[in-house]
């Protein structure tokens, strides 16, 4: 299990400057053993120096007891038994107190001259303790003998800490450096969830707000012509038979087709539900992944309910000339076919002009225009006054202020213009030019 940097401030609980209880216990044994050893090795230095027993012994206790502080004071430590080498005592604290300091993340330069000091001290102890054991007659080698001890011993005692140090130090500093991008790749990832969240609320929310504007398009104007038909059909039921029976053909066929407009908009809902539902049980390493598949499923939905395109504009325009709207469709350029999203637009945009004067300018003139330019495709509904004011309101069609809405707001996001507002001559006019890549 990775140990994150929150983790490990959090296991801090030793004592003092101690990171950790254990960490204490094995300093205080260290400096337990050391006391020991230099008062052991403070009686024969006292001997040697004419002071009391009890002196050297003192002297060695404090001496060996300064291996307590040497997290916290690593230099002190080791410059206090480069101090004792001489006296022949410290010899484990020179050790510990090495290893400790390389460990450390002080300056190369710092860690090579104290080690190199020590190196010094105890080659100079021991040549001149092996010199005088010769003079002594304890020992009856030759002279080569003599610096060889010293060098050999000099290195034996200070060359393994440092080097054990230096490792232990680096790879100390190693796993710091993985704990904090351990630490940093959490927050990024806390970051990343954090944004993911953001970004699938603001897509449910365009999502709703495409099938708010579908759903308002198909039911608007398809229940609007709906009415139309049935006031026309009231009206001629008495009169003209044949003509009501038209009628009544109309508003079913029109009924049919808002239907199954409807019911391939609830077949792309359930399809991202389910996806919804998968996506949700996905862990966060595999959200790329997921998204990708969640798209491309949406994707076939939508392309399995096809919506409308501009070759249906005809059959559109019909439909309101049906229903008693005197409407003429001119189209210019030549004609070609343009990406879906590109052609529903279009033709929803005519189709919520076609709506809005149902409902608010019944039996006005309208001229429908179709432009098919090099770049773009360009299109204009336009009505001219109402005959009667009141008929839009007696056929009983309300409005709900989102039309014109719905349409900037389709036609703004394929990076088009959209222009709506009355004429002087007091009709009403709808123009709007998308892109055609």
């Amino acid at each position: 299990m990775t140990t994150t940097g929150e983790d490990h401030e959090r296991a801090l609980t030793g004592p003092w400057w101690w990171a950790r209880r254990r960490s204490a216990v094995l300093d205080g044994s260290l400096a337990l053993v050391s006391a020991v050893e230099c008062a052991a090795e403070g009686v024969p230095f006292a001997r040697e120096a004419g002071i009391p027993a009890s002196v050297g012994i003192v002297f060695g206790l404090i001496a060996g007891a300064v291996l307590l502080v040497r997290r916290k004071w690593p230099i002190a430590v080791v410059l206090v038994a480069i101090a004792i080498t001489p006296a022949e005592m410290g010899f484990l604290m020179g050790v510990v107190g090495l290893y400790t300091l390389a460990a450390c993340e002080l300056p190369r330069r710092v860690i090579g001259s104290l080690a190199g000091m020590s190196l010094l001290g105890t080659a100079v102890v021991t040549f001149v303790r092996v010199r005088q054991d010769m003079a002594r007659g304890d020992l009856t080698l030759g002279d080569w003998f003599v610096p060889f001890a010293a060098v050999t011993t000099a290195l034996g005692l200070t060359a393994p800490p440092v080097l054990l140090g230096l490792y232990v130090g680096a790879r100390r500093r190693l796993m710091e450096s993985l704990r904090e991008r351990a630490d940093s790749l959490e927050r990024e990832l806390q970051l990343l969830a954090e944004r993911a969240e953001e970004r699938a609320e603001w897509a449910r929310n365009e999502e709703r707000t495409r099938i708010a504007r579908e759903m308002h398009d198909v039911v608007a104007h398809r229940v609007s012509l709906m009415v139309v038909h049935a006031a026309a059909l009231q009206a001629v039921a008495r009169k003209d038979p044949e003509k009501a029976v038209r009628n009544a053909a109309l508003v079913g066929d029109m009924g049919r087709q808002a239907l199954t407009e409807l019911r391939e908009m609830l077949g792309v809902l359930r399809a991202g539900e389910g996806v919804g539902r998968r996506a949700a049980a996905v862990p966060l390493a595999a959200v790329g992944e997921a998204a990708v598949a969640a798209a491309s499923r949406v994707a076939e939905a939508e392309g399995a309910a096809e919506g409308p395109c501009l070759s249906e504009l005809e059959e559109l325009v019909g439909q309101s000339a049906a229903a008693g709207m005197v409407v003429d469709l001119s189209v210019e350029g030549e004609v070609r076919s343009y990406a879906a999203e590109v052609e529903q637009t279009a033709y929803r945009v005519v189709q919520e002009a076609l709506t809005n004067v149902h409902k608010h300018a019944a039996g006005a003139k309208t001229h429908v225009r179709l432009a098919h330019r090099v770049s773009e495709i360009a299109m204009q509904v336009e009505n001219e006054p109402p005959p009667e004011p009141a008929s839009a309101s007696a056929a009983g069609l309300p409005s709900g202020g989102n039309g014109l809405v719905g349409m900037r707001e389709r036609v703004l996001a394929l990076g088009g213009v959209f222009v709506s507002g009355p004429t002087d001559a007091g009709g009403f006019r709808v123009s709007a030019v998308i892109p055609a890549a």
